[in-house]
């Protein structure tokens, strides 16, 4: 598993896909952040970061996918993914360390914002006049936010051999399970159902952690969703024995 982590992690870094991804992320969200018009900081007039994690996830909607679209449709593409097979390694064993790559990669995309932290905390008057908590649980949230969003494209990704298409597969799977569900209880009427629609998706619980309180219960469904994908990736792969 370690070998399978570090090549992806390599073919990451040392590639111009990797390099794009954290360099759109970081540009766009220091942009609106400190640049952009009615929409920085400055303009704004408060020391808050709101405006990095209500952008952020829209970023990570279209940067996450990129990341995972090679995933195992090149080496589908390639005929590489029958080599892969035959070394003694579980499937799961596969899928973990081709997520984990994406996961460190969202995890590296996402440090440098730390900077912009420790900026808004001095420039605040008084200095410190930040949410600290709130930042870090936002920051804790959209880690899992990537990292759910990892997970769903690496399952699209062993879906097929073309990465275009295991792109917006995992575009829109992700889309739906960020939004979809949102959507679907303002169509509801009104009352406790509508709640309870909304909780199945990933926007109400991300919300949750922008109030600096780290609860259970969002972890639990942080970490089931990734657990399905990502055994329903290994089920994908193993079906090969079944024919």
């Amino acid at each position: 598993m370690y070998n399978i982590l570090k090549k992806e992690l390599n073919g990451f870094i040392f590639s111009l896909i990797g390099f794009i991804v954290v360099l759109v992320f970081l540009v766009t969200n220091g942009l609106f952040i400190w640049v952009l018009p009615d929409m920085n900081l400055f303009d704004y007039g408060f020391a808050t970061l709101d405006t990095l994690f209500n952008i952020a996830p829209f970023l990570f909607l279209f940067l996450v996918p990129a990341i995972t679209m090679k995933s195992f449709a090149e080496e589908k593409k390639n005929g590489t993914i029958e080599l892969l097979f035959t070394k003694p390694i579980r499937d799961m064993e596969i899928v973990i360390g081709k997520y984990f790559a994406c996961v460190l990669l969202v995890l590296i995309s996402l440090l440098p914002t730390l900077v912009y932290y420790f900026s808004v905390y001095n420039l605040g008057n008084p200095i410190g006049n930040i949410d600290s908590a709130g930042f870090f649980g936002s920051f804790l949230g959209l880690f899992l936010l990537g990292s759910v969003f990892g997970s769903i494209g690496v399952f699209c990704s062993s879906l097929t051999d073309n990465q275009i298409v295991a792109f917006l597969l995992s575009l829109i799977v992700s889309y739906l399970f960020y939004q979809g569900f949102d959507l679907l209880s303002g169509i509801a009427e009104k009352g406790s159902f509508t709640i309870l629609i909304s909780q199945f998706g990933i926007q109400y619980h991300y919300q949750s952690f922008s109030k600096g309180l780290v609860d259970s219960r969002d972890l639990i469904y942080f970490f089931s969703i990734i657990l399905f994908f990502l055994s329903a990736t290994r089920l994908k792969l193993e079906s090969r024995n079944w024919r």
